[in-house]
């Protein structure tokens, strides 16, 4: 007979899977919403841009509060590598998002400029990439 393995959970709570969705969805379309800027110079593309890359920020801010909460929680797990570099990529992100919304406040075309788009191509990225490490692993039980 062969031995189940023990059961495992989601890295994410569904409720925490949740509030990640938000930065992944937000800070791409915040990058779409720059590079139809770029290619139209239309000023309402840049508004759309800030305020889908303020509504990242909100929901991103969250994720992070629970994803440190969380490392704090299972300090003694296998899954805690995983959850690190998890909170990693959040913090990172969310420190990038926010020096694209000081970005976004200013006028014209320097709103977005290169280091508007390169931040949102960053912040963009990062909520993806933390997205992937978040729903690809499992933890222990």
């Amino acid at each position: 007979m062969l031995a189940t393995p023990p059961a495992a959970r989601p890295l994410l709570h569904p409720l925490q899977a949740l509030l990640l969705a938000f930065p992944v969805a937000l800070f791409t379309g915040a990058l779409l919403a720059d590079i139809a800027y770029l290619n139209s110079a239309e000023v309402q593309w840049t508004n759309f841009a800030a305020w889908l890359n303020a509504g990242a920020l909100v929901g991103g801010g969250f994720a992070l509060l629970w994803a440190l909460i969380d490392l704090v929680r299972f300090r003694r797990t296998r899954s805690r590598s995983r959850a690190g570099i998890y909170a990693g990529l959040l913090a990172i992100m969310w420190g990038a998002g926010l020096i694209n919304a000081f970005q976004h406040s200013k006028d014209g075309w320097s709103s977005v400029g290169t280091a508007g788009l390169i931040l949102s191509i960053i912040s963009a990225a990062l909520a993806i990439a933390a997205g992937w490490i978040a729903h690809s692993g499992r933890r222990s039980a």
